[in-house]
């Protein structure tokens, strides 16, 4: 295994390709990973290189190793879901709807709460950041920018507006999440853009400092792209 154009060294590239196996379903859990040996000779890695990568998925909840026993694959609910990377690896399969339904649920109970939360915080220059993603939205809806980009910089700008550090650690989970949701839901709804008007609701209760109205435009936000993804899921089962 040599480096790639991806900038990642050796370990960083077995990880991301025994990560991108395991959620992809290459390695069962009665299977197992192979050992440690197996890996250095499959990949033509050093030991030290591979004993690293298998503690970084033990870390992301992927895999766990003890002695005696090998590399075992862990169940799906233990798998770390709020690291950037293990999400990535699952989106770049094919995302279930479950799943898009799953993570529109966490954001309909986190997003509302942040902009309810910069509507109180009332900080300006985080503000300037929601106006200034919102613009690049109306400008997208001509072709001027690029829509998805745009998109997710108002959700992720309100996080940041919210000032509450919690909320600001979800950034690169959300960021990751949405650059496929969003564009799932949109595909559904029949258009290219999110509507810069409902999402103008949402900023326009923001500035007045109105955190009620802030909460609730964004709530509907959620719970309107939510109704999409429960609706093809009836459609499947049907």
């Amino acid at each position: 295994m040599n480096f790639d154009q991806s900038g990642r060294n050796l370990t960083q590239q077995l990880v991301h390709t025994l990560g991108m196996d395991i959620v992809q379903g290459k390695y069962t859990q009665q299977q197992g990973l192979p050992s440690e040996a197996e890996l250095c000779e499959q990949y033509n890695i050093s030991r030290s290189a591979t004993r690293e990568a298998v503690k970084m998925l033990t870390a992301k909840g992927l895999i766990s190793s003890r002695p005696r026993q090998g590399i075992r694959i862990e169940p799906r609910d233990q798998w770390n879901l709020f690291d950037a990377e293990v999400l990535q690896w699952i989106l770049q399969g094919t995302p279930t709807l479950e799943m898009l339904r799953d993570f529109l649920q966490l954001r309909i109970a986190v997003e509302p709460e942040a902009a309810a939360l910069a509507a109180e915080h009332q900080a300006p220059e985080k503000i300037a950041l929601i106006e200034q993603a919102l613009e690049r939205m109306k400008a997208a809806e001509s072709g001027l920018d690029d829509a998805l980009e745009a998109d997710i910089a108002f959700h992720l700008s309100i996080l940041v507006a919210s000032g509450n550090p919690f909320y600001l650690q979800l950034r690169s989970f959300i960021n990751t999440a949405l650059r496929v949701s969003i564009r799932y839901t949109n595909r559904i709804a029949g258009v290219e853009t999110a509507s810069y008007k409902t999402h103008k609701k949402v900023y326009d209760a923001i500035v007045k400092g109105n955190a009620q109205a802030a909460r609730r435009a964004s709530r509907d936000l959620q719970a309107e792209a939510l109704e999409l993804i429960k609706d093809e899921l009836q459609a499947e089962t049907a």
